[in-house]
């Protein structure tokens, strides 16, 4: 144990005031963890695959602010590096270097701190990044809720790779690399507000390796995105929009677990439009889907991968779902949030 902090131990607002007490903190529970290169006030980085000639730089942010910061199958440190891991991932680039930063409400247990950034690392070690910058500031009591974390990416897309929307065409397939809705249901249980009980775990969890895998196997993959806010119904509407084609899905294809569909019926949610945060949706020319599906079902990431649908020459924008009983229904695009700070 670093004796800078104590057992017990909170932080209070003179941990955020640039003093011993910060430095403390810093140094007794981030960089003790991240071991960045020097304590600058940036990260100097360098790479041999920027030397190629075409290579580019690809770029990303977000903020998580999960409630509660600890649920089954992961914290808001793991979803932090996962989701902006998967981020880059999803875009064709090669996840390297990390961000972090931290608002901490006075009052957190440092140990608790010290749960989420041990995440944090383990996360960033098993999708191959480091975390080579962050900052930290204190906010009074009421102003966070414990921690939020705001991180940044930065990866290599390599010459000749343009995954975009815009680039698929009629016929191409749609698929899935695991179940969708674990992370929303997951997250709605922990909080216990509705006295439901349901062994559901977040799928948190980083797709980098996933990604490299199958665009080694079908390398004329067209687009992936992650389903993460609004789920796999919203991420189909983007897409569908933004190339000017129909998708259509087949509901018996769809990979959802039981404990999912029991929690949404009770409750009267759709598990197409539950966050994830570890799975992607993929459009691949029909020539090359056998490949694909090869490629993920052989990794741990998406061992449950399935194809769910296709894209069509109907109506720009719209997507459908085939039912079992031989109808249609249009799937929108989520309006509003059906469950407030999943991620």
């Amino acid at each position: 144990m670093n004796m800078m902090t104590k057992p017990g131990e909170i932080v209070t607002l003179a941990h955020g005031g640039g003093g011993k007490a910060m430095r403390d903190l810093i140094e007794g529970v981030f960089t003790a963890a991240f071991q960045p290169d020097a304590m600058e006030d940036q990260a100097r980085l360098m790479t041999a695959a920027l030397q190629e000639p075409g290579a580019r730089l690809a770029f990303t942010t977000d903020s998580f602010v999960v409630d509660p910061v600890e649920f089954p199958g992961g914290d808001i440190g793991k979803i932090a590096v996962c989701g902006t891991v998967n981020d880059l991932a999803v875009g064709g680039a090669t996840p390297l270097w990390l961000s972090a930063a931290f608002i901490i409400e006075e009052g957190t247990e440092i140990a608790l701190l010290r749960r989420i950034v041990a995440s944090m690392q383990a996360e960033a070690d098993k999708a191959g990044v480091r975390i080579v910058t962050g900052d930290t500031k204190v906010v009074g009591r009421g102003s966070a809720d414990k921690v939020f974390v705001t991180t940044s990416g930065v990866g290599v897309i390599p010459p000749g790779r343009d995954l975009r929307a815009e680039t698929i065409r009629a016929g191409d397939m749609a698929i899935v690399n695991g179940v969708l809705g674990d992370h929303g249901a997951a997250i709605l249980a922990a909080r216990g507000e509705m006295a439901l009980t349901a062994d559901i775990p977040s799928d948190c969890q980083g797709l980098g390796h996933l990604m490299a895998a199958v665009l080694q196997a079908a390398p004329d993959t067209r687009c992936a995105r992650d389903a993460t806010r609004g789920g796999v119904a919203s991420v189909l509407n983007e897409i569908a929009e933004a190339a000017s084609l129909a998708i259509e899905i087949e509901e018996t294809a769809l990979p959802i677990r039981p404990e999912v569909k029991g929690l949404c019926e009770i409750l009267g949610l759709d598990p197409l439009y539950l966050a994830n945060e570890g799975t992607l949706v993929l459009f691949v020319p029909e020539d090359q889907a056998e490949a694909a599906l090869a490629a993920m079902r052989a990794m741990p990431e998406g061992r449950e991968a399935t194809i769910i649908g296709r894209v069509r020459d109907g109506q720009a924008g719209r997507v459908t779902m085939r039912t079992p009983f031989g109808g249609a229904r249009i799937v929108d695009m989520l309006v509003g949030d059906q469950l407030p700070r999943i991620c």
